[in-house]
């Protein structure tokens, strides 16, 4: 009864809010009926309505799925510190982090949705079932460490705050342990997802053993960035306490991981326009432009310019501290990350073909709804998760069996 109660409770905080909460809830509402087109069109008359070809089999929504993964995977910059260093700032507000790889992976789901274009046929992703071969097919391994992290998070997340909503002790050799798994979960997700790339040995673009590390790196500051995001809006717009402490933190991990990936970048492209051989091809249309087919050039030299001048000024002590900045900052990496990361690695490593074609892929209208939608719901879903979580862990919500068993 009591658990009714909470999840009753939770769904009615997060549902209540000020006109700048229902402009927003009204804003995403606006793409997610976009998407609700794009998805009818693209269900009954097929992938023709995206700018997919024979040449180019991976577009947006892998880019998108790639990305987010990755950011679903960056929860555990807050859980580690939280639950391993203890570090307390963190944990007050941990299950943040959480929340955020709960929305990242429904995102996920519903691009690759998208991608595989009959979503009556996902049950093929299914062990044992599908026309799969599991456990050879690393994409069936995706799907399924991807909803375990999904119900690994769920269920830390919300036994956190059914413990806090109730005044209950928290197991913790229950907690613990999927705490601890979770951490090492999370690290899986996109170490596997960069094996689904890095073991096709016709596109040298992603045929790289340092694809999985430099996943993890740039997930590790793009997840920040956009922690450090919400961070700021909701200790703005909710009662629930954010130090200053939690936020340094995450800016500083945000810092090291950019660097690292900013490194790798730059040994990747050492190491292909060195020797300029053909295998250097995608890299080279990525960065120049190769046949006077020039679309990804702009792309890659934004997210270089963003990436590496946030990094310059997030060298900056002062400037990590300065919250407004760090703000536009946080936006800038998750936007140049997002260029690099999804664009950039994913469109490039599909031209030219393995026969050498260069074909150049832009996404059609169809596809552009159907992603925003996807950001759009993922969002709305982040927005009444944190919601209901600010109300728990500010005491607004809580069970109220005490002033029950008071009464007369």
């Amino acid at each position: 009864m009591k658990k009714i109660m909470f999840a009753r409770d939770f769904l009615m905080y997060s549902v209540k809010g000020g006109v700048k909460f229902y402009v927003w809830l009204l804003f995403l509402g606006f793409f997610i009926m976009l998407w609700g087109f794009g998805n009818f069109q693209q269900l009954t008359k097929g992938m023709i309505v995206t700018g997919l070809n024979d040449q180019t089999t991976w577009g947006l929504y892998v880019a998108n799925f790639v990305f987010l993964v990755g950011v679903a995977a960056s929860a555990v910059t807050v859980v580690f510190p939280s639950y391993i260093y203890n570090y307390k700032p963190l944990k007050d507000v941990a299950v943040i982090g959480e929340l955020v790889a709960i929305a990242a992976i429904i995102m996920s789901t519903l691009f690759i949705t998208n991608h595989i274009g009959r979503p009556d046929r996902a049950w093929h992703f299914s062990p044992g079932i599908g026309i799969f071969n599991w456990p050879d097919a690393i994409l069936t391994w995706d799907m399924i460490v991807l909803n375990v992290y999904l119900v690994l998070n769920f269920i830390c997340a919300f036994y956190f705050l059914y413990k806090k909503y109730s005044r209950g002790k928290i197991n913790k050799w229950f907690y613990m342990p999927l705490i601890y798994i979770s951490i090492f979960w999370a690290v899986s997700i996109h170490t596997v997802t960069a094996f689904m790339l890095n073991t096709m040995a016709t596109r040298p673009m992603w045929f790289h053993s340092i694809v999985p590390i430099k996943f993890i790196a740039s997930a590790f500051a793009a997840g920040p960035a956009f922690i450090i995001l919400a961070f700021i809006i909701i200790r703005k717009n909710t009662k629930l306490i954010i130090s200053d402490a939690a936020i340094n933190k995450m800016s500083e991990i945000m810092t090291y991981a950019l660097g690292i990936t900013l490194f790798l970048s730059f040994s990747e492209i050492v190491t292909e326009l060195y020797p300029g051989t053909e295998h250097s091809y995608s890299l080279k249309y990525l960065m120049f432009g190769m046949h006077g087919l020039t679309q990804l050039v702009p792309w890659f030299w934004a997210s270089v310019i963003i990436n590496v001048t946030a990094f310059i000024v997030l060298l900056i002590p002062a400037a990590r501290k300065n919250y407004a900045l760090l703000f536009y900052l946080s936006a800038l990496i998750f936007a140049g990350i997002w260029i690099e990361k999804g664009i950039g690695f994913i469109l490039s490593g599909m031209v030219p073909t393995p026969i050498g074609e260069f074909v150049e892929y832009t996404p059609s209208i169809i596809e552009i709804f159907n992603c925003l939608g996807n950001w759009a719901i993922g969002l709305f879903i982040f927005t009444l998760l944190v919601k209901g979580a600010a109300g728990v862990l500010t005491g607004e919500i809580k069970h109220d069996a005490l002033n029950v068993s008071n009464q007369p």
